[in-house]
């Protein structure tokens, strides 16, 4: 299957608003698939490209899928889980953070300093959905639950100790990653990533938290020149992420063009959405030595004066997760315990 992906992904990473299969004449359903990132991300080049390719030769040309990046069927980002579930089109690629709120359990997964690279992680993602979070995505099929990798601080001025986050202006995905903004000492601003750049070239913001994987695309390092990461294989902090389609859709196909999607969907789906995560991070250190930038790693003792300085996060989520009526204490015991299963342990190569 990996092979297959990789294959698929140099033939279909250009495709834009097009059914990819080359017998789309025989096509049966046709499958729009939205999202707000340009086709050259790394999630829409080496994850949904190659996905659709895949889905399209697996139906034999019966399925074809038509790709819309950059939001080009309309609305804002926050909007797209429910154009997936309210049927406006068909499968959809968002963060769960851009409707606070609206998905508490999966916010386990982006308590600070818990995740690790993209790939192990989004295997962890899917087992702790199958486990804890099927309730919440009820009104889709999830054909894939997943993160991106380690979570890194780019700023307009050198942040090389915890006391250099105060009275940053900051960029923050997530209400989860807000908080912990906040805990550092900076001054969190919410929006979704697709904004960061203007924000920053008209200095509404400092900096932003962002994985390498989209600060490259977005060319976070052409406007700010200092980025700061950290010790250890668990980063900052990640997002939850699904790959959800429309239940409607998918009710109505034949059986077999049903097993298509699942056979495509799950835990390996997952794998390689993070993996197409990994892929981007690569991107980020050889751009910053074409920019002159600079790269701070904080040592493991600087690290831990982070970690120490957001400890409260994960106590005050389990306690309000109780207000709502769920075992806080238990949702963060699975989603460590899934993270840990597959986390520093060797994984399955993938070559893009």
């Amino acid at each position: 299957m990996l092979k297959k992906f990789a294959i698929a992904g140099c033939l279909a990473a250009g495709a834009l608003g097009l059914g990819l299969g080359a017998t789309a004449q025989a096509q049966e359903v046709t499958l729009k698939v939205h999202h707000f990132l340009s086709p050259q991300s790394p999630v829409p080049k080496y994850f949904i490209a190659p996905w659709a390719e895949k889905v399209e030769k697996d139906s034999g040309g019966r399925i074809a899928v038509q790709i819309f990046p950059t939001m080009q069927l309309g609305g804002k980002p926050p909007a797209l889980y429910d154009q997936a579930k309210d049927g406006v089109v068909d499968i959809v690629w968002t963060l769960t953070g851009y409707t606070p709120g609206r998905f508490p359990k999966s916010e386990a997964f982006e308590l600070p300093f818990i995740a690790g690279k993209g790939a192990p992680t989004s295997e962890a993602a899917w087992d702790f959905y199958e486990k804890d979070l099927q309730d919440e995505f009820k009104d889709v099929k999830v054909i894939a639950a997943f993160v991106h990798g380690p979570g890194l601080v780019h700023a307009n001025r050198p942040v090389e100790k915890l006391e250099d986050m105060k009275g940053l202006k900051l960029r923050g995905p997530t209400r989860m990653t807000n908080k912990l903004l906040e805990k550092l000492g900076a001054i969190p601003v919410g929006m979704p990533v697709p904004a960061v750049p203007e924000a920053l070239s008209k200095h509404v913001i400092d900096g932003a938290v962002v994985p390498w994987e989209v600060s490259v695309p977005l060319r976070i390092p052409e406007l700010v020149h200092n980025h700061t990461g950290f010790s250890g294989s668990r980063g900052l902090y990640t997002s939850f992420m699904v790959f959800a389609m429309n239940k409607a859709t998918y009710d109505s196909l034949p059986d077999d063009l049903k097993k298509v999607i699942d056979d495509n969907s799950g835990r390996e789906a997952s794998r390689l959405a993070g993996l197409a995560m990994d892929k981007g991070d690569m991107a980020g250190p050889p751009a910053l030595e074409k920019l002159g930038d600079k790269q701070t790693i904080l040592d493991e003792a600087e690290t831990q004066r982070w970690k120490d300085a957001a400890k409260d996060i994960e106590a005050d989520w389990v306690k309000e997760m109780n207000g709502k009526g769920f075992d806080g204490a238990k949702l963060v015991e699975d989603a460590k315990a899934a993270i840990d299963t597959y986390v520093d342990k060797d994984q399955p190569a993938y070559k893009f």
